[in-house]
């Protein structure tokens, strides 16, 4: 039986990584000086902005309050750490690889929201949209794949 707080966790979780993907890839996108993987960064920038915008056009049916999203510790802790892993690397494929890193910590949430919420736990819009997401970030590692 579909239950608004579980709408709610959901849309939370997948806002949280939107969130933090955006975020990281504001945070390593001054560092890229490839032109060309700058572009591919913006795209997938605007993949996640994209979902984010879904979330918060569904969110109110579900919610009085605003999406959670990750807190200024989290925002600071994945700065600090994209600051302390490219000091020495700021190539294409370590830039990558550390992207890939945060990307595939969101599929298996996503994946774990999906198989969690099987039996009719969540609206179908709102189901709709964590497979989105999952599907999205599943292409994102294909794509950063190259940059390795």
């Amino acid at each position: 039986m579909e239950d608004d707080n579980n709408n709610v966790n959901v849309l939370d979780e997948i806002n949280k990584g939107t969130t933090m993907g955006m975020d990281a890839i504001e945070y390593v996108s001054e560092k890229v000086g490839d032109p060309q993987f700058r572009d591919v960064l913006n795209i997938e920038y605007n993949k996640y902005s994209d979902i984010s915008k879904r979330i918060n056009e569904i969110y109110h049916k579900y919610a009085t309050k605003e999406p959670h999203e990750t807190s200024k510790m989290n925002k600071m802790m994945t700065w600090y750490g994209i600051q302390m892993n490219t000091i020495n690397d700021k190539s294409n494929s370590k830039i990558s690889e550390l992207l890939m890193q945060g990307t595939n910590m969101g599929i298996i949430e996503g994946r774990r929201l999906i198989n969690q919420n099987q039996n009719g736990n969540i609206n179908e819009e709102v189901k709709q949209l964590l497979c989105d997401f999952v599907t999205m970030q599943k292409d994102s590692v294909e794509t950063l794949k190259k940059y390795l």
